[in-house]
């Protein structure tokens, strides 16, 4: 072989050398790290929570019916009351004076009722009776006078004039009769009637004014109307309460109510006897319930109000404080949860979830979800307990992309995040 030729033959070998050394490596599939979760059965409950003020069970505000100064208090601010209990006295002498008074003239009415039903009348029926016996009597002689003439005359013993006279006594005596007659009747019908409807009348005028006037001294006696706690005591013994104000102010604290703003939306779920708790700042939740639930909505607010009662045996909850409030609207036994993070919303609408597959790949399914807390989620369909889905990290992950999969608590003890261990 000619020089030219190795020349010739060196150059074609170099230039296969660099052209084998400039063809590209096949590129290796890339392999993401996430963390994953595996769906399960538990029991998941809807659960809404917001913010309430605190009301007492139950609260009076006494105002007295009569102004008048306070004689004597027998409690103060912070003591317990029971229902009926004695709280306070007013000046009383006048009302009491006013009691006696109109005592007398009830007295007085009854006496004139007894005697008017039981003396009076029955005298004066007497004597009408009377009266119609002696007409009667009167009429019968004039009667048998006039027949006695009348029977002479016929026989020309009597003259003309005699049996006139006779007839007119006998016109007379039967008016006499029959007046008689009709006062008895009216005696006993009408007279009777209206006299007793009269004094039964004053009767009754006697008795309304003493009630009326026992129950304003009674007023002056200010009593508990409930049981429980005096939050507020504005006056002094011999201060005149202004009509505005409330003398003495109790709260019955043994439960209090927690009085919230529910959305609409989620009101429409809730019932009367539903669970719930309440909480302040820093203490345990309180076992409570839902005692109202309104039926009307705020027009303000759109809102619907909802009461929780909660008791307060130590009383912890105060009236007017501010708790959390966590209502239990629904709960599903053996429902398929996963993770929240795990719920991935389409542009469409649409809720998804990435399953990890037994090829190791991240495929993208459709599913229907229900409850939903804070960290766990309800799926109803498209998922089965056992699936493995990603946990984190499914955001932007394309379908069917090879994953590395890393459980959650796993994660969560190590501070790095999969793109930074890669």
């Amino acid at each position: 072989m000619t020089a030219h030729e190795r020349r010739v033959s060196f150059i074609l070998l170099l230039l296969a050398v660099l052209t084998g050394c400039s063809k590209e490596a096949p590129e290796k599939e890339p392999v993401v790290t996430v963390q994953t979760a595996v769906a399960k059965k538990t029991t998941v409950q809807q659960v809404f929570r917001t913010e309430a003020v605190l009301y007492p069970k139950n609260q009076a505000a006494i105002t007295p019916k009569v102004s008048s100064p306070v004689r004597k208090f027998f409690v103060n601010r912070g003591a317990r009351v029971k229902q009926g209990q004695l709280l306070a006295v007013l000046e009383n002498r006048d009302l009491a004076a006013a009691v006696k008074d109109n005592q007398g003239a009830l007295e007085q009415a009854q006496a004139s009722y007894t005697n008017t039903t039981s003396a009076t009348l029955p005298e004066e029926i007497k004597k009408a009776e009377l009266d119609v016996s002696t007409a009667q009597q009167n009429l019968d002689a004039n009667q048998k006078l006039y027949d006695s003439r009348e029977s002479l005359f016929k026989e020309g013993a009597l003259p003309r004039k005699d049996l006139d006279q006779a007839a007119v006594a006998l016109v007379q005596a039967r008016s006499q009769y029959q007046i008689a007659e009709q006062h008895l009747t009216s005696m006993r019908a009408v007279s009777k009637e209206q006299t007793v409807k009269s004094a039964s009348g004053q009767l009754t005028s006697a008795q309304g004014k003493y009630q009326a006037a026992s129950a304003q001294l009674s007023y002056t006696e200010i009593r508990s109307p409930i049981s429980g706690v005096v939050t507020d005591r504005p006056v002094y013994p011999g201060e005149t309460i202004a009509p505005s104000v409330a003398l003495i102010t109790i709260m019955d604290t043994s439960s209090v109510i927690a009085k919230a703003h529910i959305p609409e939306e989620e009101a429409a779920l809730l019932k009367v006897g539903d669970s719930a708790t309440i909480a302040t700042a820093g203490s345990d939740p309180v076992n409570a319930k839902v005692v109202v639930v309104s039926p009307a909505t705020d027009p303000n607010s759109t809102t619907v109000e909802v009461w929780i009662e909660a008791p307060n045996p130590d009383g912890a909850f105060r009236p007017g404080v501010t708790v959390q409030v966590s209502i239990i609207a629904r709960t599903v036994q053996d429902a398929v949860v996963v993770p929240t993070a795990a719920i991935l919303k389409t542009p469409e609408g649409g809720t998804t979830v990435m399953i990890v597959g037994s090829d190791g790949r991240a495929h993208q399914t459709q599913v229907e979800t229900g409850i939903q807390s804070e960290d766990m989620t309800q799926v109803t369909k498209g998922m089965k307990p056992g699936d493995i889905v990603v946990a984190n990290g499914a955001y932007g992950l394309p379908d069917k992309t090879k994953v590395k999969s890393e459980s959650a608590a796993s994660a969560s003890d190590s501070k790095s995040t999969p793109a930074e261990k890669e």
